[in-house]
């Protein structure tokens, strides 16, 4: 088990994608109960299984096992609930943090959002000039939540950076 802490931010720019490339993300969820998240992802061509705990506020447990692919494939077709999440995902280095921004499609087209995982809640970052918005305990913004009440179905004034 580690423990995940992570800080969530809106994307006010696309000039992060000339800093890297992109890989193609699906994901779906067998559960999204607060007190546990059960994720199914296809990273490229690598399948994972993840359970979350609950969030307390940056910081909560996390468990995830690499998975045969076809299983992830199948499992995200067959079992999990729909919509899936659809992203590609940028791993940019940044004053010395890796920020994972996420460019989302489907359901979930027009929303970007950039992610640091930290080793310590209290530790001071820079933000990249791209980086708008803080948006790490706004629970509209958790892939899992995303996945029940997409983007695009976000009236417009909710989508007001």
């Amino acid at each position: 088990m580690t423990k995940e802490i992570e800080r969530k931010f809106l994307v006010i720019s696309d000039e992060y994608k000339a800093l890297g490339e992109g890989v193609l993300y699906r994901q779906g969820y067998l559960s999204r109960v607060k007190e546990r998240i059960v994720r199914v992802r296809l990273v490229g061509e690598r399948g994972f299984l993840t359970i979350k705990g609950k969030n307390r506020g940056a910081v909560r447990d996390e468990f995830e096992y690499e998975i045969p692919a076809k299983d992830a494939t199948l499992m995200l077709d067959l079992l999990c609930e729909k919509p899936l999440i659809e992203k590609k995902r940028y791993r940019i280095a940044h004053a010395g943090i890796i920020w994972e921004v996420d460019e989302f499609f489907g359901e979930n087209e027009g929303l970007v959002l950039a992610e640091v995982e930290l080793d310590n809640e209290n530790r001071a970052i820079d933000l990249p000039h791209w980086i708008g918005k803080e948006v790490t305990a706004d629970p509209r913004y958790f892939n899992s939540n995303l996945s029940l009440l997409p983007f695009k179905r976000w009236k417009s004034e909710d989508k007001r950076c």
